[in-house]
């Protein structure tokens, strides 16, 4: 809560149509819906919507994910990960309407392949076809690595890349389904769109030490064409986050 103010302060500044948060927390959510509302992002949705405020959480878990936008906002049943309140998927009722789906997937370390699962939902969804264009944004957790001829690894490989005898193959699969997976579904990863494999970036680093991983992501359908798709380092070297913020601008075709 103590940077609360300089994180609005960082997001108001992008000047975005469309903000996508993630570790939103009961505490959190009503000064990002204020301070939303007073720079003209007045719609606003999150996977907090139906917490009963003193209701414990889900299995104690806290986190949750925030949608503001300067249109009008529709929420959706897409998919139904393991985790409800780390999806939320809204249809954005602009001049050419999209559906917009906001995610912070779990960590490996977590029980009972909640992100294999998480991953598979949307995925599996997103795969079927849907009418609108889509978007995919937030924290998908994954890759470990990403090298320059476009061949990815998951967190099923080691430092190395040999996979790990307790994730293997269909680990990897699943934990790609988003990133890779949905290429041949015409929804391909926006940075990578625009600057290829050969640029190496990471969004989150490790404390005090070298090296990190691109975790944040934009995933869009073949009707955007990306512009624009950078990650805003300063946000991340001061302090204000342990993952740099992504900004994109993108254009729908009409």
């Amino acid at each position: 809560m103590a940077r609360l103010e300089e994180q609005v302060a960082t997001v108001a500044e992008a000047g975005a149509d469309i903000v996508c948060l993630q570790e939103v927390t009961p505490s959190t959510a009503p000064t990002w819906r204020a301070a939303l509302r007073d720079r003209g992002l007045s719609e606003i949705r999150s996977s907090l919507d139906d917490w009963i405020p003193g209701e414990p959480p889900p299995g104690g878990r806290r986190l949750v994910v925030l949608t503001a936008a300067r249109w009008p906002l529709a929420e959706i049943s897409v998919a139904h990960p393991p985790w409800a309140e780390r999806l939320l998927s809204v249809r954005v009722a602009c001049e050419t309407p999209f559906e917009l789906h906001n995610l912070h997937s779990p960590i490996s370390q977590k029980p009972n392949r909640v992100k294999l699962r998480t991953h598979r939902a949307l995925s599996a969804a997103l795969a079927q076809g849907r009418e609108l264009p889509q978007l995919v944004a937030g924290d998908l957790n994954t890759p470990r690595r990403e090298l320059p001829d476009g061949v990815t690894w998951s967190f099923a490989r080691d430092a190395r890349g040999r996979l790990r005898a307790d994730r293997g193959e269909r680990w990897e699969h699943a934990e790609l389904a988003l990133l890779r997976g949905l290429e041949s579904h015409g929804i391909r990863d926006a940075f990578r769109d625009l600057h290829g494999y050969e640029r190496q970036e990471d969004s989150w680093v490790y404390p005090r030490r070298r090296g990190g991983y691109r975790l944040d992501h934009l995933l869009a359908s073949r009707d955007f064409e990306p512009l624009t798709c950078e990650y805003l380092h300063h946000a991340r070297a001061v302090g204000l986050s342990d993952h740099a913020p992504l900004l994109a601008e993108l254009r729908l075709a009409v």
